[in-house]
C-alpha cells in the first residue's frame, strides 16, 4: 500500500488558503473602489443603490374627505 504524501496535502491546503485570502482582498478592494458586484446590474432600478439614493421612493397620495 502506498503511503500518504502529507507534504502534498499540506501544500494544497496552503494554496487554497492563499487563493481564498487573495479573493477576499480583491473583493474588499473592489468594494472600496465602488465597483458593483457581479450579481447587481448597474442600470437596473431594482438593484441600483445609487439610483435609490438620488430618487427617493414616491409615496402615493392619501385621499382626503374633501376630494
Amino acid at each position: 500500500m502506498a503511503t500518504p504524501n502529507y507534504g502534498y496535502e499540506k501544500r494544497q491546503k496552503e494554496l487554497a488558503k492563499k487563493r481564498k485570502k487573495e479573493e477576499k482582498l480583491r473583493a474588499k478592494a473592489d468594494r472600496k473602489l465602488g465597483i458593483s458586484s457581479p450579481g447587481l446590474a448597474p442600470d437596473d432600478p431594482e438593484t441600483d443603490v445609487a439610483s435609490l439614493e438620488h430618487d427617493p421612493p414616491t409615496v402615493p397620495e392619501t385621499p382626503t374627505k374633501n376630494g
